[in-house]
């Protein structure tokens, strides 16, 4: 199991988590997972760096494994993410994986293009990953006439090794659906229950001996009460499910809406403590669910204090498992 360290561009300058990649190696974390927004979810985090410019700089500077939750298809065609992600992994080979997802109006928007139902994006989606391992492996030039065009495409700098990709699920249904394209899972955490129900569905489908990734959202301070203070300020806009927040369009209707989100109903959504047994608890449990990658997100703006912890009170227990 690797547990990793998430690198959030909407909430952080880009020479920020540069900063926080090379702590966090230093503390023990073994991957990082990259944001990939245009806009950040609220006015108040307030940061949203071009995540593809920092991949390089960051995967220079550290020697771990990177992924990235990107969405493929409307603000980038498919073929410029083949390309990027074959260039990195030239770079850096065998240490890059791609999370693809059906993406957020809050960044797609920008294009001017009509945000498509969940079922069209889905749609472009498959095509996406289907076209970007095309122009991965083979050696002619691509041709695609679907969600999106693609006339005489080739990559003439191909990737050392195919990546893995990771298909983004909240819902069960879309567990299901993408266990038959995705070469692995990725998810974000949930009570127990919901999030055996998750796997059941991807290795009930096609998903059999396929792996899972878990991002995991935490807020730790030397407090509770700073904790939770700092997860309300921060995260009380990402709570509410995904056929909501998929449609919203901009930081500030986040906001409006995050305004009804009291301190206690992050509870569900948000690992809140500040002793290592909690987290220890946790992570053992969703290592036995069957995660193998388990990405955790300290939603509140102590990333320092946050890792010294981890590095010394958290990880340790796992490398000597």
């Amino acid at each position: 199991m690797k547990i990793g360290f998430h690198a959030s561009h909407e909430q952080f300058t880009p020479r920020h988590l540069l900063n926080l990649v090379q702590q966090a190696e230093d503390a023990g974390f073994t991957a990082v997972l990259s944001s990939d927004h245009f806009h950040p979810w609220s006015d108040k985090q307030g940061e949203s760096g071009f995540a593809w410019s920092w991949l390089g700089a960051a995967m220079q500077a550290t020697k771990l494994e990177y992924g990235i939750v990107n969405a493929p298809g409307q603000r980038y065609h498919p073929a410029i993410i083949a390309q990027a992600v074959a260039t990195l992994d030239q770079m850096f080979p065998g240490r890059f994986f791609l999370c693809a997802g059906s993406g957020q109006n809050l960044n797609e928007n920008i294009t001017g293009e009509k945000w498509p139902a969940k079922r069209d994006r889905n749609i472009r989606l498959q095509e996406s990953v289907e076209v970007m391992r095309k122009l991965w492996r083979e050696d002619e030039y691509l041709n695609h006439k679907g969600a999106f065009t693609v006339e005489r495409a080739k990559l003439f700098t191909k990737p050392e090794f195919i990546p893995p990709v990771f298909g983004a699920a909240i819902t069960e249904k879309t567990a299901a659906w993408l266990s038959s394209w995705a070469d692995a899972m990725i998810t974000i955490s949930k009570p127990k229950e919901e999030l055996e129900k998750m796997v059941q569905a991807f290795r009930g489908a096609n998903g059999a001996g396929k792996p899972m990734a878990l991002k995991v959202q935490i807020s730790y301070d030397k407090s509770i009460e700073k904790a939770r203070e700092g997860a309300w300020e921060q995260w009380k806009n990402n709570i509410y499910p995904s056929k909501l927040i998929a449609d919203i369009d901009s930081p500030e209707k986040f906001d409006a809406m995050g305004q009804n989100t009291r301190k206690e109903d992050l509870e569900e959504h948000v690992i809140i403590a500040n002793e290592a047994g909690t987290f220890i608890e946790k992570i053992r449990e969703f290592e036995k669910i069957g995660f193998e990658k388990i990405i955790i997100h300290n939603v509140n703006k102590q990333q320092e204090n946050y890792i010294d912890f981890f590095g010394k009170e958290v990880l340790p227990y796992f490398q000597q498992q």
